[in-house]
């Protein structure tokens, strides 16, 4: 079935509780608001209650329930996205009030831009999972959600047909579409694999959706990616080679975005996808400096990748978006701010300096250095695949090999005989 963008105007609701500041809960909100314009909707309104716990039955109050039902019907709203994640009981409670409007949640609508955007077999499969497998329970025993499955925010994408059938059908075809992943995450290892043996450094560029990611990589790269100021305009990673000043080749990654409250399901499907930062040996963290929210942003972003297993790597913050005015980094409790760069990506301000230090970073200590390995000596090939250095180009010749490497410290004073231009006092 086509996904097709169904203008929605729309109210969204939001609950302050004890532990929660009205900043945070109205940021949250503003973000929520975003996703919905991503999602081909509007926010006419917005409703608020503070509650010293959310209602176990209807999330808010059913005063204010009673009160958003006449807004509802007061503005012409059709759907109403609620900024938490709704259990199927509240949903149908929720419903029984306000009658025809639709009902979603934060998590619900993730999904739908999901659907939205995902344009590879892999990236399909991953959204249908996620989709059948938090939508199902709550599209089922209560009657209207059926009829709903016709189009519209929060119901489309590859697996809206397949909801019509019954549990035992959407069971099977979770089974189905796990084994189709994992299938095809073998097929990425094996890729990842072969990175590793090329030992080319890998770096990925990671942040809070909407940070630039895609506008950085084209810049480089010329990657052709869609780039768009949206949230979650790029779905599925983009690898591309990328030539350091100094001449050293590197591969850039550019990853699906993070999001506050980022949907179980989403990480759990997208897994595979996600793990491209676990899996690069250094991390570009990028940031909307204009972004007022841009803090918390990389608060979420850096919990997120602990989430992943991905912390701890040698990580590049570079702060985009300057030419929209630049972020006082003081505030972001960055240990080294020698890792710190100031770009603009549309513009191309700051690129050389960002440049300059992420070749630092990967360089850390490592050269470019050519071998010329005696074939008799063909040994020494083998000790160098065996160190792990990230070697280049090997030409064989009638009398010796070439290579070009990069090498550490301790393997090129192994090698040192082999080196073009080597000489004891290298090492010192």
């Amino acid at each position: 079935m086509e996904n097709k963008t169904e203008y929605s105007r729309a109210a969204t609701v939001g609950i302050i509780t004890g532990g929660e500041s009205e900043e945070s809960v109205h940021n949250s909100l503003d973000e929520l608001a975003r996703l919905l314009d991503t999602a081909g909707g509007e926010e006419i309104l917005r409703l608020t209650q503070k509650l010293p716990s959310p209602n176990p039955a209807t999330l808010i109050g059913e005063g204010k329930l009673y009160e958003l039902c006449l807004l509802c019907r007061d503005n012409g709203i059709e759907l109403c996205v609620f900024d938490a994640e709704l259990s199927p009981s509240q949903i149908r409670n929720i419903e029984d009030i306000l009658g025809d409007v639709r009902v979603i949640d934060r998590t619900m609508l993730i999904l739908d831009i999901f659907a939205l955007h995902a344009k590879t077999g892999e990236g399909r499969l991953q959204v249908e999972l996620a989709q059948l497998r938090y939508t199902a329970p709550r599209l089922t025993g209560h009657g209207v959600e059926m009829s709903r499955l016709g189009g519209g925010i929060g119901t489309r994408g590859p697996g809206e047909s397949k909801l019509e059938s019954d549990r035992r059908h959407v069971r099977r075809r979770i089974t189905a579409l796990e084994a189709e992943i994992a299938e095809m995450e073998k097929n990425r290892m094996t890729m990842r694999a072969s990175r590793d043996r090329s030992g080319v450094p890998k770096v990925a560029i990671v942040g809070y959706t909407n940070a630039g990611k895609s506008t950085l990589l084209n810049k480089l790269t010329n990657a052709g990616i869609l780039a768009e100021d949206k949230l979650f305009a790029t779905l599925d990673p983009t690898t591309r080679k990328f030539c350091l000043p100094g001449g050293t080749q590197i591969l850039l990654t550019d990853t699906v975005g993070f999001i506050r409250k980022l949907p179980h399901q989403l990480v759990k499907a997208f897994r595979s996808t996600l793990e491209e930062a676990v899996y690069a040996d250094i991390l570009v963290l990028l940031v909307d400096a204009s972004d007022p929210d841009a803090e918390e942003q990389v608060k979420v972003t850096e919990e997120t990748l602990s989430e992943l297993g991905a912390a701890g790597k040698p990580t590049l913050y570079v702060f985009n978006k300057c030419d929209r005015g630049a972020a006082n980094i003081g505030r972001f409790g960055i240990e080294m701010p020698e890792n710190v760069a100031y770009i603009s990506a549309a513009t191309g301000q700051g690129i050389e300096n960002f440049v300059s230090k992420l070749e630092n970073i990967v360089l850390n200590g490592h050269s470019r250095e050519t071998l010329l390995i005696p074939n008799s000596e063909a040994g020494a090939l083998n000790s160098l695949y065996r160190s792990g250095a990230a070697i280049e180009s090997v030409e064989y010749g009638e009398d010796v090999i070439t290579v070009i490497a990069m090498l550490d410290a301790k393997t090129r004073g192994q090698l040192k005989k082999y080196v073009v231009g080597y000489t004891e006092n290298d090492d010192e």
